[in-house]
C-alpha cells in the first residue's frame, strides 16, 4: 500500500507539472517543429547517451574491484540500462533494480553493489555542485540579472535596474556572514551544540555529509584512481553533449552557444532529481524557463525541453526494455540449466 501510494503521488505530481507547463502550448505547432527537425543530430545524441551509460558501467566496475568482484562491462552496462528503464516506471527504483540485475547476471551480492552505487552517487553530486558553481561564475551577469529582476518585480512591482548585480552580490555576502557567525555561535555554545546534535534533521545532514566524505575518500582504495576520475569527468562530458547537439535539430535553438548548453545541463540535472518518473514535468518546467535567459520565448524553451527529454526518454525506454528482455532470457536459460543439472544428478 505504501509503495502504491508513493507511485500514485509521484504520478500525480508529474501530471500536475505537465499540465502547468503545457496548458498554453500549441501542440500542433510543436509537433510540426519536431517533424522538421534534423534527425541525424538525434541519432548522435542517442549514441552519446549510450556512451555515457557504458562509461558509468565501467566506473561502477572499478568501485567493485576492491571488494573482490570484477563484473564484465557488458553485464554491468545491461544492469545500468535496466536501472534507468525502471526509473521511468517507478522513481528512485533504478539503483535497486540495477543491483538486482547485476546479481542475476554476475551473482554479486546486492548489498555490496548497492554500497558502491551510493558512493558513485556521491561523486556525481560533487561534480554537479562544481558545475553549478562554474555555471554561476561564467554566467554571473546573466543569471544575477534574471534573479534580481525577478526579486525586484515581486517586491516592488517594478523592473530590475542596473544595480541588480550589486544587490545579489550583497545578498550573497550577507548570507555568508550570517552562516559563519551562526557557526561560530554554535561552536562556542556547548549546550546549544548538544541540542542541535540531538535534532533528527541535523543528524541526517551530518550523516549525509559524513557519507559524502567517506565516499570521496574511498577513491584511495581503487587500483587506478586516475581512471576513475577520468571516467567520472567523461560521464558528464557525454551528458553535456547529449543535450548540446540537440540544439542544432531545431532552427530556433541552433544559434545557442556552449554556455547555454552548460546552463541546460545543470538545470536539467536538477530537474531530473525530482520525485517523478524520469524527472517528467520538473525538467520541462525548469529548462523551459531558464532558456528565456538566452533569448528564447517560453514556448520555444518548453519545446526544446520537450524535444530533449522526449528523445532521451524514448531511446532509454527502447534500449532499457531490450536490456530487461535480455536479463529475462538469461535468467530463464540459467534456471533451465540448473534444472537439467539437478535431473542428471
Amino acid at each position: 500500500m505504501k509503495s502504491a501510494l508513493r507511485y500514485i503521488i509521484s504520478l500525480a505530481l508529474a501530471g500536475g507539472l505537465i499540465w502547468f507547463v503545457f496548458k498554453d502550448i500549441n501542440f500542433a505547432e510543436m509537433l510540426d517543429r519536431f517533424a522538421k527537425s534534423d534527425w541525424r543530430w538525434i541519432a548522435l545524441s542517442c549514441f552519446l547517451l549510450l556512451c555515457a551509460h557504458v562509461t558509468r558501467a565501467w566506473r561502477w566496475g572499478m568501485l567493485m574491484e576492491p571488494l573482490g568482484h570484477k563484473p564484465g562491462l557488458f553485464n554491468s552496462s545491461i544492469s545500468v540500462l535496466t536501472g534507468y528503464f525502471a526509473n521511468y516506471i517507478v522513481p528512485r527504483m533504478g539503483e535497486v533494480t540495477r543491483c538486482g540485475t547485476l546479481y542475476r547476471l554476475e551473482r554479486i551480492p546486492v548489498n555490496l553493489s548497492f554500497g558502491t552505487v551510493v558512493a558513485e552517487r556521491i561523486f556525481d553530486v560533487l561534480i554537479l555542485l562544481i558545475m553549478i558553481g562554474l555555471n554561476f561564475i561564467l554566467e554571473f551577469d546573466r543569471l544575477s540579472k534574471f534573479f534580481t529582476d525577478f526579486f525586484q518585480s515581486k517586491v516592488s512591482g517594478g523592473e530590475g535596474g542596473s544595480t541588480g548585480t550589486g544587490i545579489l552580490a550583497g545578498i550573497l555576502v550577507t548570507g555568508m556572514v550570517v552562516v559563519v557567525a551562526a557557526g561560530i555561535a554554535v561552536y562556542k555554545n556547548v549546550a546549544l551544540r548538544d541540542r542541535l546534535q540531538q535534532n533528527a534533521l541535523i543528524q541526517k545532514i551530518v550523516t549525509f555529509a559524513k557519507g559524502m566524505l567517506d565516499g570521496f575518500l574511498s577513491i584511495r582504495k581503487l587500483k587506478n584512481p586516475g581512471l576513475f576520475i577520468l571516467s567520472t569527468i567523461g560521464i558528464w562530458v557525454f551528458y553535456y553533449f547529449v543535450s548540446y547537439v540537440l540544439f542544432f535539430c531545431i532552427p530556433e535553438t541552433s544559434n545557442l552557444g556552449p554556455l547555454a548548453g552548460l546552463t541546460l545541463l545543470v538545470v536539467g540535472a536538477i530537474g531530473m532529481t525530482a520525485p517523478t518518473q524520469g524527472g517528467i514535468g520538473a525538467y520541462h518546467l525548469l529548462v523551459g524557463n531558464v532558456m528565456i535567459l538566452y533569448g528564447l520565448s517560453q514556448n520555444d524553451g518548453i519545446t526544446l525541453a520537450t524535444f530533449i527529454h522526449g528523445a532521451q526518454m524514448i531511446f532509454m525506454l527502447i534500449i532499457g526494455a531490450l536490456a530487461f528482455l535480455y536479463v529475462l532470457v538469461q535468467n530463464k536459460k540459467s534456471v533451465s540449466e540448473n534444472n537439467q543439472v539437478a535431473i542428471e544428478n
